[in-house]
């Protein structure tokens, strides 16, 4: 890292930056075209997502190829640069906030804090050339926009050897808000299109641990949030849902697989990796081996029988991944293969991007039992809006969609990728009042979230029980 540090410092000026960006895409380009090991091409593209940032800072905007800078592009000395990935960014299992208005830098983030790789286009070409199907609009507008060893499960599927699919909810709350669908509307796709068994973990027993609730509120709020899931149509032959309070005391498999990632993790590690203080209760100390042992499959032996040889992908918001990267790190020295990860930008509450959706307060939430008049006074009352103070300089000057709740919520569930970008040039150019915009998201969350909630009504308590039995499924690994 040292002569990348020396290439990125050695740039005084934005010309001269601007050319070292050129030069570096051109060796990523070279090095994929190569089908480099892929240690180099990760490192190389790290490189170039660092000189990115650096020009930004020295520039005031984004670097673009075939636009050099200005004699006049040299953003304001304000002293001292952070060193770390987003100064003023909280990312962790508990706390997402910011102080800019388009949210979390993701580029630093995973450059800088978390060190995974950037979900490129190279890659969603390819999960759209092994699956056989047009990429997810979560993959074509870089919602998933981080991943860990994708191209290794790639390189296995191609190979004829499958996997199997992990996520989860930590059941806080009776009902779920529009943001806590993103992973399982991800996971269900990834699930159809690879026809892969899928596990779902629902850490009632952390929510104890976390929030000022009853072990009785938490195991009925998991049962709760169980039907939104089921609700979004998973294949009941091929999933597997589970509560930990009820599964780890009726699993002595996965309770074997928790003691040994708890035997190789020390005090000092969790601390680090989690903010755990001397205070903090001895059930939170040990939870992260709890949600750690799903990723490996003889945790599930009715599902894989004895087999601890086949890979996990976990679909999770980048939030989770401190859990995951100590799993990572255990991995190995227990014998069972890494898993791998796909992260999700986070869903912003109503008011701005500085922090995500909370089902804990109801003002910057949707929640999946709101009715449709709740759903356009929310909107209406309380998403930020990215316009201007008056419909004249609305129309002279546009607004900022970077910033518009609204246009950020349609990125998530408006599937048109043409009429998503008629939408932000006309909002742009001022054609598009807020009124409008807001109207279009309205008009497009009522019906989605009307759809939901007649499925729920469907899913029966038998039907809860039928996913959450432990069983085999149905799958050819």
């Amino acid at each position: 890292m040292t002569d990348c540090q020396g290439d990125v410092e050695g740039a005084s000026t934005p010309m001269e930056l601007y050319e070292k960006l050129s030069e570096q895409g051109v060796k990523v380009r070279s090095l994929k075209s190569a089908k480099a090991d892929k240690t180099k091409v990760d490192t190389a593209v790290q490189l170039l997502l660092k000189l990115k940032m650096d020009y930004k800072q020295m520039t005031g905007h984004d670097y673009k190829a075939g636009c050099p800078p200005s004699e006049n592009d040299a953003a304001p000395n304000n002293g001292p640069a952070a060193d770390v990935a987003g100064e003023d960014d909280t990312v962790d299992p508990w706390t997402v906030s910011t102080t800019n208005a388009k949210g979390v830098d993701y580029d630093k983030l995973i450059v800088v804090r978390f060190g995974s790789s950037k979900i490129d286009q190279e890659l969603v070409d390819r999960i759209e050339k092994v699956c056989g199907q047009k990429p997810h609009r979560f993959l074509r507008r870089g919602v998933f926009f981080s991943h860990r060893d994708m191209h290794q499960v790639l390189d296995a599927y191609e190979k004829h050897k499958s996997f199997y699919l992990y996520t989860g909810r930590g059941p806080s709350s009776e009902a779920m808000h529009v943001g806590h669908l993103i992973p399982f509307i991800f996971t269900k796709w990834l699930q159809d299109v690879f026809d892969i068994p899928l596990v779902i973990q629902l850490t009632d027993d952390e929510k104890y641990l976390w929030k000022d609730l009853t072990v009785e509120e938490c195991h009925r709020f998991a049962i709760e949030n169980a039907k939104d899931i089921i609700a979004c149509g998973f294949d009941i032959n091929k999933t597997f849902i589970f509560s930990d309070l009820d599964y780890m005391g009726s699993s002595p498999e996965f309770y074997r697989n928790v003691v040994k990632i708890q035997k190789h993790v020390t005090f000092n590690q969790v601390k680090g990796i989690f903010g755990f203080t001397d205070s903090d209760c001895i059930g939170k100390i040990s939870f992260p081996a709890i949600q750690a042992a799903p990723s490996f499959s003889n945790s599930f032996p009715h599902v894989f029988g004895s087999r601890k040889d086949i890979q996990c992908l976990i679909p999770c918001a980048i939030d989770q991944d401190p859990y995951f990267r100590m799993t990572r790190d255990v991995a190995p020295r227990i014998g069972y293969p890494k898993p791998a990860l796909l992260h999700s930008t986070f869903f912003p509450a109503l008011q701005g991007a500085q922090t995500k959706m909370s089902a804990s307060d109801a003002n910057s939430s949707i929640f999946l039992t709101d009715t449709p008049k709740q759903i356009k006074n929310k909107i209406n009352k309380h998403a930020f809006s990215g316009g201007k103070d008056t419909v004249e300089e609305h129309r002279k000057y546009g607004g900022n969609a970077d910033v518009d709740v609204s246009f950020m919520y349609l990125t998530f569930f408006l599937e048109d990728d043409e009429q998503l970008e008629k939408i932000r040039q006309d909002y742009t150019s001022g054609a598009l009042l807020t009124g409008e915009l807001k109207k279009i998201l309205i008009e497009t969350l009522q019906p989605m979230i009307a759809q939901h909630q007649e499925r729920r009504k469907q899913v029966t308590d038998d039907l809860v029980k039928q996913f959450m039995t432990p069983r085999p499924l149905n799958f050819n690994l």
